[in-house]
């Protein structure tokens, strides 16, 4: 088996700060840069510019939106937000019910929940008793 060996280059701040300052300032275009110095890595110089420039020259994410899908999206959060409150509304309103009913069963010393299904009349008997 071969060794090689591998050369692993180290650039200094005031290097770094030089290329960086060459883009942003001369124009001067990343590949261009890369070229010039002999700089390898796809990454390497955007790293510098993230680390010692003005973060003008990284890449960034722009989202393209047609009107339509602009009115959509703010239909949407308007809707979210209308269910939110409905939700909490009813959250409340169950909690509100929950302690009514707490009070109940400790009031009457019952479980009513229990007692609360569908109730057959004794003298009917039954829904369908007088057919």
């Amino acid at each position: 088996m071969k060794n090689r060996s591998r050369t692993i280059v180290r650039y200094s701040i005031s290097f770094k700060q030089k290329v960086v300052s060459e883009i942003e300032c001369e124009g001067l275009s990343i590949p261009a840069a890369a070229r010039r110095y002999g700089i390898g890595g796809g990454s390497t110089i955007q790293r510098w510019l993230q680390d010692f420039g003005k973060n003008q020259y990284l890449n960034k994410i722009i989202r393209v939106e047609t009107r339509g899908e602009k009115d959509r999206l703010k239909e949407l959060e308007e809707e979210n937000r209308r269910l939110k409150i409905a939700l909490a509304e009813k959250t409340m309103q169950n909690d509100v019910l929950e302690t009514i009913i707490d009070l109940v069963d400790e009031h009457y010393q019952t479980d009513v929940k229990k007692n609360l299904g569908p109730q057959v009349s004794k003298k009917s008997g039954g829904k369908n008793a007088g057919r």
